[in-house]
């Protein structure tokens, strides 16, 4: 059986809680910080005073390069992913990592997520000032200074909630003698990694290594078991059938743990994978996953969805091979001007690595808008062939009209490494009024 989803009560604590905790963002100044935002501003304005002018984008004194998210797109897709965890019967922890935005972590939870997944301390951190008050800790943390703040956390907050890998005896040996130096009171809940095979990122490669991390965590007093969790997005050249191979390795581990007694006095079990590109077959997994001794809280960690993009994860979204699910938007359009024409097929835009996300693929020209305003074109027979540190290398067909000073909308690839690349992110209408700052942590 599936562990109850949070009741709407707590739902609604969860979300009010880090809605009141972002709300001072808004109180931040407008300064030489942050990139793309108006010049014209008057000193002390701050982030919440400038969105309430609902200036336009393209003529209320936003300087280029700037990136822009869609307010409309952005919805979509927060409704998107809380509709199909729901249908499935999952709970959802949004991977934080990719947008560490502290607003947008609580519009996950307002669309009823069960807490937010996270990488590192430093995360964590950022997380629990911003009122997330459940974090699910994608990692193994062996640092003890880190161990003493999570301990203290804890500690001080008996709602504070926190759940975190293990993978390795040595690991857990280090976190357990960091806790009780820390003198934590509060046993630190863990779940074991399961590696996606030789080669992949983290994680105990068998599943006799598996049990040896949850024996090493038994004879600790600081940490307490209570599931199993790893990342399917790293099987080795993974296919459908080969991301279901290992779902099942992770699941009959689930199975097999619980049949050894070693979750035993849980109230829920957790069993938790799904980046953004196979979410589908967790899904299918954990439907299929047995009637354990608790309730399973089946956590699902997908993060990339937030904006979706318009490269790596346009071609792997699960929605492709489900359309009957739903589907993705790319939320994001980088807005640069064109700086030179110094030959007939080539041009430049003012944009280039320190401003749009190239780890995975180069950006693409989506739209052009003309120095005169009016009306937004298709960007059809414009390539961006190279990025410079602040320039992008720009082919344009013969018989396209581009002219110096003509602003050019960017789609890109890989949400991550958009939103690291910004401080501070406007939200934009259809019609290009922005409404909202979104601040970033990095």
């Amino acid at each position: 059986m599936a562990a109850p989803a949070p009741s709407p009560d707590q739902g609604n604590d969860l979300a009010h809680a880090a809605t009141a905790a972002v709300a001072r963002l808004a109180d931040e100044p407008v300064d030489h910080r942050f990139k793309g935002l108006p010049l014209d501003i008057a000193p002390g304005t701050t982030l919440g005073e400038l969105a309430a002018e609902r200036r336009s984008l393209f003529t209320g004194g936003f300087s280029t390069p700037v990136l822009a998210l869609s307010a409309e797109r952005l919805e979509h897709n927060l409704v998107a992913l809380a509709d199909y965890s729901a249908r499935h019967g999952l709970a959802f922890a949004p991977h934080g990592k990719t947008s560490m935005a502290p607003q947008l972590f609580a519009r996950q939870l307002q669309h009823g997520a069960w807490g937010i997944t996270l990488a590192v301390p430093h995360q964590v951190r950022v997380a629990r000032a911003h009122g997330i008050a459940r974090i699910f800790l994608a990692n193994e943390v062996v640092d003890a200074a880190a161990l003493r703040w999570l301990a203290a956390e804890l500690d001080a907050d008996p709602d504070f909630r926190v759940i975190c890998y293990v993978d390795s005896p040595r690991g857990v040996a280090l976190m357990d003698e960091a806790l009780r130096a820390a003198g934590a009171r509060r046993r630190l809940e863990v779940v074991v990694e399961l590696g996606a095979g030789d080669g992949a990122r983290t994680g105990a490669r068998t599943e006799a290594e598996c049990a040896a991390v949850a024996d090493a965590v038994a004879a600790t007093g600081t940490l307490r078991l209570v599931g199993v969790a790893g990342y399917e997005g790293e099987v080795p050249d993974a296919d459908l059938a080969a991301v279901r191979g290992w779902l099942r390795r992770l699941t009959d581990l689930a199975v097999a743990f619980d049949a050894e007694g070693r979750f035993a006095g849980l109230d829920e079990i957790v069993v938790s994978a799904g980046g953004s590109a196979w979410f589908d077959a967790v899904a299918e997994a954990f439907t299929a996953l047995p009637e354990l001794s608790a309730p399973a809280l089946k956590l699902l960690r997908s993060g990339a969805y937030v904006s979706h993009d318009d490269g790596h994860y346009r071609r792997l979204t699960p929605f492709n091979r489900q359309p009957d699910e739903g589907a993705l938007q790319a939320a994001f359009t980088l807005w640069t001007q064109v700086v030179s024409r110094p030959e007939p097929g080539q041009a430049f835009l003012n944009a280039g690595k320190r401003d749009a996300a190239f780890d995975l693929e180069l950006p693409e020209a989506q739209l052009v808008r003309g120095t005169g305003g009016g009306s937004v074109r298709s960007a059809a027979g414009l390539t961006v062939t190279g990025l410079n540190d602040q320039h992008a290398r720009l082919r344009v067909d013969e018989g396209v009209d581009l002219e110096v000073g003509d602003w050019v909308g960017l789609g890109m690839s890989h949400p991550c490494t958009i939103f690291d690349k910004w401080q501070v992110i406007p939200v934009v209408d259809a019609d290009g009024t922005v409404t909202e700052l979104i601040r970033t942590f990095f």
